[in-house]
């Protein structure tokens, strides 16, 4: 178990900052919390293992109230939801047993470059195209390839499903609302997997930051995803999703 007599206030505080400000987004925009945390645990020197198997358990409790609250405000299209959950669960698993088995950077860098090419064109769509909501077609493949994703690269089912998602015309807040509900029982999944795989070892001081600071936005973000109208959502995603996939790129080169 951690021990939780050798946290340091300071650095709790700062990592509670971080959760707030990355689950407001990520609840706001469908993604971003696992790119954004994972992020910082790798570059102040957490293994990737170890730092998706925290950020994921954090996303227990955060998905767990972001879902509640979109369910809520009525951001979720049930129909969507059930046609992401299977595969999205079975690719989560299939992630986190691979990233506790081999090293899974080398594709990040070409996963990161497409997905800067898709916020690109979203922040394009978001300015010339006033969004006409249709049925998304191709779903199952994105919930595999985007549960697989988040777990071997501790982060990636918001950035792989949401934009996808949007580019195939579906409407931004009920992808949005949808994403983050599937992603609860996805990252419960995942977070039973790498403790099997792990044990406890990667809970720390950064862990219980993230997830105070994550649980305490997570109610936040379906307001503001409610309140938003589409086109400067898609706008907004595009940017989001542009600026933390170039950062990545530049991270797995660097």
């Amino acid at each position: 178990m951690p021990d939780l007599t050798a946290i340091d206030l300071g650095a709790l505080l700062a990592f509670v900052a971080v959760g707030f400000a990355a689950q407001l987004v990520d609840g706001a925009l469908g993604m971003a919390f696992g790119v954004i945390s994972t992020t910082l645990l790798v570059s102040l020197g957490v293994p990737p293992a170890a730092a998706s198997a925290g950020v994921h358990a954090v996303e227990c409790f955060t998905t767990g109230v972001s879902g509640a609250s979109h369910v809520l405000h009525r951001n979720v299209d049930w129909r969507l939801f059930f046609r992401l959950l299977v595969p999205g669960v079975i690719g989560g698993v299939l992630g986190a047993y691979v990233l506790t088995q081999i090293h899974a950077e080398v594709a990040r860098p070409v996963v990161l470059a497409y997905l800067s090419a898709i916020g690109l064109y979203l922040i394009w769509r978001g300015y010339h195209h006033p969004p006409a909501a249709k049925d998304p077609r191709i779903v199952a493949p994105l919930g595999l390839a985007g549960g697989f994703l988040d777990a071997a690269g501790g982060g990636g089912w918001g950035p792989i499903v949401t934009s996808n998602l949007l580019l195939q015309g579906a409407h931004p807040r009920r992808v949005i609302g949808t994403v983050n509900t599937v992603e609860f029982f996805l990252t419960v999944t995942i977070s039973a997997t790498f403790i099997a795989t792990l044990g406890l070892a990667a809970f720390t001081t950064a862990t219980a930051g993230l997830l105070i600071g994550g649980v305490l936005a997570a109610p936040l973000g379906a307001v503001v995803a409610k309140k938003v109208p589409s086109k400067p959502m898609l706008i907004l995603v595009g940017m989001v999703l542009t600026m933390t996939s170039l950062y990545g790129v530049y991270r797995a080169l660097a």
